[in-house]
């Protein structure tokens, strides 16, 4: 189910959205924290216009989602994706600050949460991203878990992705969804993947092969008036994937620096993310990338099926 925005919300289509909207064509949303929190410019900028000419060529419109001095962006005119692509000290923003950033003129990126919202405002149904955030390890001391969770078990947008991050406590992650009544699908394998690794070691708890089929279990859930999104887990192409043994390894040193530097709260995913990407010398990134990319490519294959 979506939720119309209120005319009252300062929103803004970017030209070729607007455009997309009006012939009801199909629509992709895009996270906008992967290009301001997720790698330097300017290869943030080079990774996005890859991403979007993707989704294009796949038949559907891309909509990159941001905050720029308050007004909520839903599609980004080159200019503005080049201007974000450089900005520095934007807020990351989820469910809980999205509406902070608006009302205070603020410039934020948005987290799989907030897009969600954003993409859910704006009539866009389904939604690639890199990986979903979840319950992180020791979070039964932390109580560190993602508002992705709790977002997707509410919002009505498809969000196709690698998994949940290898940085996560996978099982823990998995069992929140099903509490939160959300379809896992893995598509074209009954294996869960884990972001940078085809294989989680977990079994997927239903898996699809096919965009229409995809499509079609969406339809029925709507003609049913199951309320919440679904995920769709998208293994990385095996050519770029690092295994999971090996990620393990990488994965574990990244934690003792955390704990050794004493990070917490919305500071560990970035901060593991970025320790990873030195101890493997950039290749977490090379495959970070490959897999945004083959995610971009199934969303837009999704929202043309649905379209």
């Amino acid at each position: 189910m979506t939720k119309p925005a209120s005319p009252f919300l300062p929103m803004e289509y970017s030209d070729e959205v607007a455009a997309a909207k009006a012939r009801n064509a199909p629509i992709v949303a895009l996270e906008s924290t992967i290009i301001t929190h997720g790698m330097p410019y300017p290869g943030n900028l080079d990774m996005a216009r890859s991403v979007e000419a993707i989704i294009r060529q796949e038949g559907a419109v891309p909509a990159t989602i941001a905050v720029i001095d308050g007004v909520l962006h839903i599609g980004l005119n080159p200019d503005k994706l080049e201007a974000l692509a450089k900005t520095t000290g934007a807020m990351k923003v989820s469910r809980a600050d999205i509406a902070f950033a608006i009302a205070e003129r603020r410039t934020g990126a948005t987290t799989v949460a907030a897009t969600m919202i954003a993409a859910a405002c704006a009539g866009i149904r389904v939604f690639a991203t890199g990986g979903i955030g979840g319950v992180h390890r020791k979070a039964e001391e932390s109580f560190d878990i993602s508002a992705d969770l709790e977002e997707l078990g509410r919002t009505g947008v498809i969000v196709v992705c690698a998994g949940a991050k290898a940085i996560l406590d996978i099982p823990k992650t998995l069992e929140v969804l099903e509490t939160r009544g959300v379809p896992v699908v893995t598509y074209d394998s009954d294996i869960f993947p884990a972001f940078w690794s085809r294989d989680s070691g977990l079994k997927s708890p239903l898996m699809l092969n096919s965009p229409a089929a995809i499509a079609n279990f969406q339809k029925t859930r709507e003609l049913l008036g199951i309320e919440g999104g679904m995920l769709i887990a998208n293994p990385v192409p095996e050519a770029s994937e690092i295994p999971r043994e090996e990620m393990e390894i990488y994965i574990g040193r990244a934690l003792d620096n955390a704990d050794r530097d004493g990070i917490t709260g919305k500071a560990v995913t970035p901060y593991l993310l970025d320790s990873i990407y030195h101890i493997t010398d950039g290749r977490s990134l090379e495959t970070n990338i490959a897999l945004v990319e083959n995610n971009a490519r199934l969303a837009a294959e999704i929202a043309v099926a649905m379209a």
